[in-house]
Parts: C-alpha cells; structure tokens; sequence
C-alpha cells in the first residue's frame, strides 16, 4: 500500500548501486552479492515505475535526471531515521527531561508556540523552559550550551552551529489606516522620502539593522529623523502615535487603527532559522527543528491560521531592561518589558 515496499534497506542497496556507478563495484566494496543489487533495483524499477539509470559500456551505471536526486536525496531520509532512533535511545535512557528553548523577540510567536506543541507530543511530560532575547544573545547561549535551540532571524554568524531554514517572509510598510499612503496598493520608495522611520534597536540584531538600512539605501532611502523601539510591539504604538512609519513582517497580529502595504519593487524578505549546537544538544532537537519546517511549510497555504496562532504562546523569560531610553538626538527608544503572550495584540484587521 502506497510506498511500504520502499525498506530502509532496499533503499539502500539502491543507493550503493548508484554511488559506485557499477554493480560489480558496490559488490565488492560492500561485501554483498552483485544479484542481491539487482534484485533490489529491480523491485524499485518495478514498484516505483521509475527508472534510476541506463546502463553503458562494462555495465556501467549511467544516472538520469531521477537517478541524480535520488542519490542526493535519500541519504537525508536514513539520517532522519538516525535521529529519531538516537532521541528514542535518548528517552529510552530516561534523559530530555526538560528543554531550554529560546525566541529572538522579533520572530513570529506562533512558530515559538508551534515548536513547543510539537515537543510536547513527541513528551508530554518533558519541561519546556522558555527564554526571549536579542538574536546575538541567543547565539552565544546555544553555542555555549546554556540553552538548547532557538528561533533567530538571519543574518548571523552561526558557526557551529546547525541552522534549519523555517520560514521566509516579505517585509512590509506599517501605518496608520488613515495615512494617505494606506489608500494605495503598494508604497512607492520616493513616497518614502521625507517620512519618519520607526526601526528597531540597533543593538537588538547589528547585522539585522545594518542590512535594513543598505536596503533602504539601493532604493534611494535615507532616513535623517527616525525613532527606535526594541519590540515589535513597541514599534506598532510609536506608528500608531504618529511617530512614523515602520518596516515589520507581513502577518504579523496588528494594533486596531493599523495597516500594512508592501513596498513597490522591493522584494525583502525576514529570514526565520531554528539553530542548535551541530554536536552537543538534546536527541529530540534535530527532528523537532526537521518538523517544524515541515509544519510551517504546511500551513503557508493558510495564512489565516497562522495569524490567530501568533495570538497566544507561553510566557517568555525575558531579561530586565530600561522601560525608556533616548539617543544622543534626543530620539525615543523603547525597551518593552511585555512578555511576548502579553505583548501581541487581539485586534487583527
């Protein structure tokens, strides 16, 4: 029924056949019969209705189109299988009794909570310790093991580490709904001009921040008045104050009185990544992380869905940090102490 013929190890002795390129090879370099190889890609031939290769001269085995990906891609299926036996060998043993799971404040609270409802099914039982920070923070906290895995947005320095791609989303124009600007489909740059800017803290995401402003830049933008806020929801008060004008993630829960319009031209995008140590983490993190993608993934075709999850997630563990603060121009920079479960509005237009 369906695939259930494709085992593990026929999968396999197909494999071999296509990566030594010969029958007569993968025979002697893995100690099995050459008619046992050709039994198994006999059965795949058979059962899949694809064919992986022809053959050439002295029985050489040609790859086609097929045979290609096959061999690129079946490896990370026995590595899938390898890491949900080692997290299953792992709780065998009576270990991942709890879990220290980070989220850099900018990023989406639904795929924080989504992550963590994933966990509990795999264990119900196992403790999930929460914590919210600045995306450096949390690089130096899985690198050096005081938290388990995070969701941080690109770009980062994330050697040693092992990055799996959630999601990719457009960057957008918030503003007030009654802003002229709001009556249009899409905001062109030179309509910018001249406009305030809310952006984030700097010292939230360096790398983050010098990339916005460049972008700005290839578009002709250069922002002489701007504020600052250190939370996204921070950001949606001062634009709805009329301070200004503020780039955030489309789908992002929005403020009563709020809007969002793309930018014309401007293909931006804000890179969410779930990251953990490549050789020291919990057995569950690599099939949670390979997961996640998948279930986001899923669910792109039900963005509605994904808006009303971002409404209500446990309760992060933040560090404390200055209610107000004001640059040496005399800019307002604020600094949230709002827990992300409190700090996501219920109002979405």
């Amino acid at each position: 029924m369906g695939n259930d013929w494709a085992e593990f190890s026929l999968l396999a002795k197909v494999l071999m056949v296509l990566k030594h390129g010969s029958f007569r090879v993968a025979a002697e370099q893995e100690h099995i019969t050459q008619s046992c190889f050709s039994r198994a890609t006999k059965i795949f031939h058979d059962q899949s209705g694809m064919r992986l290769y022809e053959l050439g001269k002295d029985n050489r085995v040609l790859l086609n189109r097929v045979g290609v990906a096959f061999r690129a891609m079946i490896p990370l299926l026995f590595q899938l299988r390898d890491e949900i036996f080692a997290a299953l060998h792992a709780i065998a043993s009576g270990g991942i009794r709890k879990l220290r799971l980070g989220c850099e404040t900018v990023v989406d609270p639904g795929l924080f909570q989504m992550a963590c409802e994933i966990h509990k099914r795999y264990l119900p039982d196992c403790v999930i310790d929460p914590f919210s920070e600045d995306a450096e923070e949390l690089v130096k906290e899985v690198r050096s093991g005081e938290i388990d895995g995070a969701l941080v947005t690109l770009p980062l320095d994330l050697r040693e580490l092992s990055v799996e791609t959630i999601r990719h989303d457009p960057l957008v124009i918030c503003l007030r709904s009654d802003d002229p600007l709001a009556a249009k489909a899409a905001v062109h740059p030179v309509e910018l001009k001249g406009k305030r800017a809310i952006l984030p803290h700097p010292q939230q995401h360096r790398a983050a921040y010098a990339r916005l402003l460049e972008l700005f830049a290839e578009i002709g933008i250069q922002f002489d008045d701007c504020s600052r806020a250190s939370h996204p929801s921070g950001m949606q008060q001062l634009v709805l104050d009329g301070f200004g004008l503020a780039l955030i993630r489309e789908g992002t829960a929005l403020y009563p009185g709020l809007t969002t319009r793309p930018i014309a031209g401007a293909q931006w995008t804000v890179d969410t990544v779930f990251i953990y140590h490549s050789e020291h983490h919990p057995k569950t993190i690599p099939p949670l992380a390979r997961h996640l993608k998948q279930q986001v993934s899923a669910q792109t075709k039900s963005p509605a869905k994904i808006l009303v999850e971002t409404i209500a997630i446990p309760s992060l563990r933040t560090r404390p940090k200055h209610a107000v603060e004001h640059d040496g121009n005399g800019a307002q920079q604020l600094s949230l102490l709002d827990q992300v479960s409190q700090s996501v509005p219920t109002g979405v237009e």
